[in-house]
């Protein structure tokens, strides 16, 4: 049976690509190892299906040490950023097969500009998420403090814009006071977002004690400004309580917290610049309402001044006006006065005439009254008079002077006066 040895086969393989392939290809995917030796670059590559995990394919590539010079001070001049693992880059590779290393991509040529994209459509991806979540403009929209004395400050704790910034704010020309503390943070590298997150948890501690954050990176290269391009670090700045100022890149390159800070500056010495007009226009603005003050006070002193004086001379004017004023009213108060006890009198007067007509009439009736009254009682007592009884020829029997009305009242041999209309008759009781 024939049969091929396996660097037979391999040389076959490698054969056929070489002769199907012949041409470079462009191909986009991302960086998932990157590693250097002795000058060389060695690259695994890789694709992710549509969720972003599953991975769809995967090569290895190597740039080599004469390309890998070139092309890495190239792509880091046009992005700004050194190529580093998770990087989306377009590569111009060559298919290559070797007998002993099998399958591999040697990379050519590079293009920045899609990397570039990518880092554009990472940031536009945490912006669209911001804005979804309505906290995009929130730090923007916080008013800044009249005063901006007490600075809490994130930044490298050896970094020399630091330095720049506390000389700065300390020896401004204008003698304005600052109150500054630092909150040392990484600013560069993969540890960033949890360093800068922590510094600003560690401000929100004491968030009365401050009036403004300063975010500010001095020195360092472009390519570390891809820590700043956080949706952690991004959400914690736009929903912070407290105005941030970040001065953190380059005049032309961006990051997401520059967009969404309320105030962006170039450099830690913008920063400190910034705030040190701010404290002197609120100084200037004090001092003219000072002088404002000042002049609609000593106005308002001499327009007092001359209207005392005016008062002043008016005063005995015045004075003998009120007086003949008050002598008038007095007088007329007393006219009014003996008009209505006038009236009054009168009016009493009249009442007590027609009370005295009243009582007259009144006494005239009673007496009437009662004189009639006398005549009906003279008549009851005429008519119950003991003599008139006896007149019509009744009679009184008394028994030892008493009325005798029963005659169970007598007994035989009784004497009984009997009381006629014309004399007196005594009887003794036989039976």
């Amino acid at each position: 049976m024939e049969s091929l040895s396996l660097y037979e086969l391999n040389n076959l393989v490698r054969g056929v690509l070489s002769h199907s392939m012949p041409q470079p290809y462009w191909v986009r995917a991302e960086v998932s190892s990157l590693s250097d030796a002795r000058g060389h670059c060695f690259l695994e590559l890789v694709e992710k299906g549509d969720d972003g995990r599953l991975l769809i394919a995967k090569a290895h590539a190597q740039v080599w040490a004469r390309k890998w010079t070139f092309l890495q001070a190239y792509f880091t001049q046009q992005t700004g950023q050194v190529l580093k693992v998770g990087m989306k880059v377009m590569l111009q590779v060559e298919v290559t097969f070797h007998e002993l290393y099998g399958y591999s991509l040697n990379v050519v040529d590079i293009e920045p500009s899609y990397t570039l994209g990518d880092m554009a459509r990472h940031r536009q991806e945490i912006m669209r998420r911001l804005e979804q979540e309505g906290v995009a403009d929130m730090n923007r929209q916080l008013p800044l403090p009249r005063l901006l004395r007490r600075v809490a400050v994130i930044s490298s704790e050896n970094a020399a814009g630091y330095g720049d910034f506390y000389h700065q704010l300390t020896n401004n020309r204008d003698g304005l006071a600052f109150d500054i503390r630092l909150f040392p943070a990484v600013m560069q590298g993969d540890g960033v977002e949890h360093s800068v997150i922590t510094a600003l948890n560690d401000i929100a501690a004491n968030l009365d004690g401050w009036d403004v954050v300063v975010i500010i990176r001095g020195g360092g290269a472009v390519s570390d400004l891809s820590g700043f391009d956080s949706l952690a670090l991004a959400e914690n700045v736009a929903q912070y309580p407290l105005p941030i100022i970040v001065g953190i890149g380059h005049e032309r390159d961006e990051t997401v917290l520059d967009w969404i800070a309320h105030t962006r500056v170039k450099t830690p010495t913008a920063a400190a610049e910034f705030l040190i007009h701010h404290q002197k226009a609120e100084k200037e603005a004090v001092e003219q309402m000072a002088l404002s003050l000042f002049e609609q006070v000593r106005r308002r002193m001499l327009d007092e001044r001359n209207h005392l004086d005016t008062l002043v001379r008016e005063l005995p004017l015045r004075f003998s006006v009120a007086c003949q004023q008050r002598s008038m009213k007095e007088t007329k108060c007393l006219n009014n006065l003996t008009q209505l006890c006038r009236q009054i009198l009168s009016s009493a007067t009249n009442k007590l005439s027609l009370l005295d007509q009243r009582a007259a009439l009144s006494a005239k009736q009673l007496l009437l009254r009662q004189q009639h009254n006398l005549q009906m009682m003279a008549q009851q007592v005429d008519s119950a008079d003991p003599k008139r009884l006896l007149q019509l020829g009744y009679s009184i029997t008394r028994r030892n002077g008493h009325v005798v009305k029963d005659k169970s009242e007598i007994q035989a041999g009784d004497v009984l006066t009997t009381e006629l209309a014309q004399g007196m008759v005594e009887s003794v009781v036989r039976q």
